[in-house]
């Protein structure tokens, strides 16, 4: 089964620390559980403080399904206040190794 991942590297909007935009996804977090395919999800900070917000599914049709529904359906979530959009870099990549411990 193929593994797809949504990646998406952000900054916070003005004046907010990545501690700030990773309070603002408890209504994401609960939104993803409940998607079809959603496997896992990671956020994750650089040293520079940009974001990387890592879901993965286990189709490309559920990836672009969740993440429509993020932007559609969870508009009006406080993420979406919490996101410097102008830093934002989206897309859908397929995992091609995994390596288990």
């Amino acid at each position: 089964m193929p593994e797809i991942l949504e990646v998406t590297t952000l900054r916070p909007a003005p004046g907010l620390t990545p501690e700030d935009f990773v309070a603002a996804n408890a209504d994401i977090n609960e939104y993803l559980r409940g998607r079809p395919g959603f496997q896992w999800r990671r956020i994750v900070v650089r040293e520079d403080g940009t974001i990387l917000d890592i879901v993965a599914y286990d189709s490309i049709e559920h990836a672009r399904s969740g993440a429509a529904g993020i932007t559609g359906e969870m508009g009006g979530s406080p993420v979406h206040d919490a996101i410097d959009h102008a830093t934002v870099d989206w897309q859908f990549t397929t995992v091609l190794q995994h390596v288990e411990p």
